[in-house]
């Protein structure tokens, strides 16, 4: 197992040499151009998914909510901006389907969604709603 995950690490850089290799052979400025543009894209969608990230979690904490949805997905967006920032065609198709394919949400997401009854007051309390009724003292 071990020499089979050296040889994809080993192999990975060498498939993206051969390949901008024979790409660059004629056309060495658009491939110069690529690559630099890949870069550029990539620094600035690693910053773009650290402000989204901070950004949605502050509102779904605000709202007293913890959304594992921004965290992969910001994850998943800052890969992709590693994998353009890494020079190789091969790594920029593999960041443009890992940020275009959509992933599917947990199922925990649409079960919740699904049941829409009201909550019991007791639920609410749970949860930090408000219990609406009167409240009276007696000695």
């Amino acid at each position: 197992m071990r020499l089979i995950m050296l040889g994809i690490l080993m192999g990975f850089p060498l498939m993206e040499g051969a390949v901008l290799y024979t790409l660059g052979q004629g056309h060495g400025g658009w491939v110069v151009a690529w690559l630099l543009f890949s870069a550029i894209a990539g620094i600035v969608l690693i910053k773009q998914a650290r402000f989204s990230l901070v950004t949605r979690l502050a509102s779904e904490l605000s709202r007293g909510q913890f959304s594992l949805a921004a965290i992969i997905d910001s994850f998943r967006t800052v890969l992709a901006g590693l994998l353009l920032i890494f020079p190789g065609i091969i790594s920029d198709v593999m960041a443009l389907l890992l940020l275009l394919l959509p992933i599917r949400e947990p199922a925990y997401q649409f079960a919740d969604a699904g049941s829409a009854r009201e909550a019991t007051p007791s639920e609410n309390a749970h949860r930090g709603g408000v219990i609406e009724g009167e409240f009276r003292r007696e000695r």
